[in-house]
C-alpha cells in the first residue's frame, strides 16, 4: 500500500539560517502526519536520544518540536509531500533539489540524516554508512544517524548521535 500523495508538505519545515543541526528524515511517519508533530511514532527515540546526547536539555514531547529551535536545531525531510514507512514512499516525491537548496539558503554547520534512506537519496549513492560523509554542501557537513525508529530498532545505535553531538563547533 502507497503511502497517501498530498499537494502540500505533510509537516511544515522548522528552520532559521545558521542551525547548529538541520535534522532531515525520510518522510513524515503514519502517527506523525495523524497528530501533525515530527517523529511522534510510538516507541521512536529522537526526543529521548537528543536529551541523552545533550542536544536538549530535558526530552521534549512531539508536540514541542518546533521549540527545537531555541536549541540551534531544526527539521526537515527528503520527501514533504507523503507520510508513512520508507517501504511505502513513492520515490518520485523526493525532493533532493529542494533540500540542497534549503541547506544554501540557511546554511547549517550540519545536516543529519536520520537514517541512510534520505541521505541516499541526496547524495545519489546506493550505499551510505553512518557518521560524517565526505561531501559537503557549502560549509555544511554531512552526516548520517541511525534511524531512531520502532521499525528501525536492529540498526540502533546511540554511538552516532554522541559523534554527532562531538563534532560540533563550541
Amino acid at each position: 500500500m502507497k503511502a497517501p500523495h498530498r499537494g502540500s508538505d505533510v509537516l511544515k519545515d522548522v528552520l532559521k539560517p545558521n542551525l547548529k543541526i538541520m535534522f532531515c528524515g525520510s518522510a513524515a511517519g503514519r502517527r506523525s502526519a495523524e497528530i501533525g508533530a515530527y517523529y511522534a511514532g510510538r516507541g521512536n527515540l529522537f526526543w529521548a536520544t537528543l536529551a541523552s546526547v545533550g542536544l536538549t536539555p530535558r526530552q521534549l514531547e512531539p508536540g514541542a518540536f518546533k521549540t527545537l529551535l531555541q536549541y540551534g536545531l531544526g527539521l526537515t525531510d527528503i520527501c514533504k509531500s507523503q507520510s508513512g514507512m520508507d517501504s511505502e514512499l513513492d520515490t518520485s516525491a523526493d525532493d533532493p533539489d529542494r533540500l540542497r537548496s534549503t541547506i544554501e539558503r540557511y546554511r547549517p554547520e550540519i545536516v543529519a540524516f536520520v537514517g541512510k534512506r534520505p541521505a541516499q537519496v541526496f547524495l545519489g549513492r546506493r550505499t551510505v554508512d553512518y557518521g560524517l560523509q565526505p561531501e559537503k554542501v557549502g560549509r555544511t557537513a554531512l552526516f548520517v544517524l541511525p534511524s531512531p525508529s520502532l521499525k528501525a530498532r536492529k540498526h540502533w545505535k546511540e554511538r552516532w548521535w554522541h559523534d554527532l553531538t562531538r563534532r560540533l563547533s563550541r
